[in-house]
């Protein structure tokens, strides 16, 4: 029953026009990067940038490196909506990408980590056997059907982000409206809408259809009688965080993963004017039907469990950031902290404090007062910088954070060398005082 579900062969107009869609607007991503200078100000003019805990290795490249390689990734990505040397196109851009979401986590972004989950799917997914260069040039490799796990792989990707991000807001801050206060409180300014974004009753609309719609909006695409009605909310819903929150290409990405729950023929119809599909009645099990099944196993094992990661770690997540990342965890919080840095010599125990200025852009020193893993990785920076001048140091800070509308708390234990302390991945680091009591 489960192999004749998953291993049907349907039309494969939902992923063929997907390709275009994703090709193009990672096209515009990457180049748009380039032009707006968020790959000066991230990748560029930093001393160093905070890579991911284990992939420190990966730094940006000197000089004008870092304007070239985000155009190889936008030219990549006209490739793959073009359906030219496809597999190739998809898996480097994929490759690139991940480059970038790891050597930086300064501007992180849920969507930076969903873009790179997608990068490798679509790098295994025949989406380049119709309306593609490919397609074209070796006929052989045309095909207009495709196995069905393929686009529930989709769906099932989409129900996992959108419903950990519909949970993880069931939490009083959220509840009690005063997180979309924070977060509205910077869009005071906006031209026309400002204003309107400040009123109570908004915030209270916009908390309760943030929970109901990214719970329900997957099993109303997929329900014909909801699916017109879910398509227009989402429309609503993704402009609205394209304008308000101005998040690059990710509401319109959003957008069109729509095309996997409607009708292939009304895909068809619309973009590819060709003839009705009928596609094999009978379902056809591949020779690699195992390896396709432990892969789709294990990814979604994988992407079910990581979410649930901090429930396991000591103190609340919202407090620690421990478990935070890679958990579909979005625009739940709003941090900002004080830091000092106290570098003490352990030959003569002179003590100096750190001018953060001297090391960080303002982004990074916003990211160095409130984050544990940002704070932890500057110590030991600073162990490295003085280690070259030929001195050993011990580091301590002096810190308090602030988490919403909640007054600042001391964040870390200002007796802690943090020079000498490793990072736990998977424990609690006890250098993180505990959360304070409400």
């Amino acid at each position: 029953m489960l192999n004749e579900f998953l291993f049907k062969k349907i039309d494969n107009a939902q992923l063929v026009v997907f390709r275009v869609f994703y090709g193009l607007l990672v096209s515009a991503e990457c180049y748009g990067a380039i032009a707006t200078g968020w790959v000066r100000r991230t990748l560029v003019e930093p001393q160093f940038t905070f890579s991911f805990i284990w992939f420190e290795w990966l730094q940006p490249l000197p000089g004008n490196g870092m304007y070239i390689y985000f155009a190889v990734m936008g030219t990549l990505g006209l490739c793959i909506a073009l359906g030219l040397k496809y597999r190739f196109s998809a898996l480097a851009f994929a490759i690139l990408w991940s480059g970038v979401y790891l050597m930086q986590k300064t501007s992180y972004n849920n969507h930076y980590y969903l873009l790179m989950l997608l990068a490798y799917i679509m790098a295994f997914l025949p989406a380049h056997r119709d309306a593609a260069l490919d397609a074209k040039w070796n006929p052989q490799l045309r095909s207009q059907t495709m196995y069905n796990w393929i686009r529930w792989s989709i769906i099932l990707q989409l129900f996992i982000v959108y419903t950990y991000a519909s949970v993880a807001k069931l939490y009083a801050d959220w509840l009690d409206f005063s997180m979309i206060e924070v977060l509205m409180s910077s869009k005071k300014d906006y031209y026309l809408i400002g204003d309107l974004l400040q009123q109570k009753w908004v915030h209270k609309i916009i908390a309760v259809f943030g929970i109901c719609f990214d719970l329900l909006v997957v099993p109303a695409l997929l329900w014909k009688p909801t699916r017109k009605i879910a398509f227009v909310l989402s429309i609503f819903f993704h402009l609205f965080n394209s304008i308000v929150f101005q998040i690059g290409i990710f509401p319109y990405l959003s957008l069109a993963f729509i095309v996997f729950f409607f009708e292939p023929q009304t895909i068809r119809n619309i973009f590819l004017k060709t003839k009705k599909i009928i596609p094999e009645t009978k379902f056809i099990i591949p020779k690699n039907k195992n390896v396709i099944l432990t892969v789709l196993g294990i990814y979604f094992l994988s992407q079910l469990v990581l979410p649930l990661r901090h429930h396991f770690f000591k103190d609340d997540v919202l407090w620690t950031e421990e478990g935070h990342r890679l958990s579909w965890r979005m625009m739940l919080r709003s941090r900002s902290g004080r830091i000092t840095y106290n570098v003490v010599n352990s030959q003569t125990k002179d003590t100096t404090k750190i001018k953060l200025n001297d090391y960080l852009t303002k982004k990074q020193q916003r990211r160095v007062a409130c984050y544990p893993d940002f704070i932890w990785q500057f110590a030991q920076r600073l162990k490295k910088e003085y280690a070259k001048q030929g001195q050993e140091i011990q580091v301590f800070v002096e810190n308090k954070v602030k988490i919403n509308q909640k007054p600042y708390q001391r964040f870390i234990d200002p007796n802690v060398d943090l020079a000498t302390v490793p990072w736990k991945h998977f424990a609690h680091n006890d250098w993180i005082l505990p959360a304070p009591k409400e």
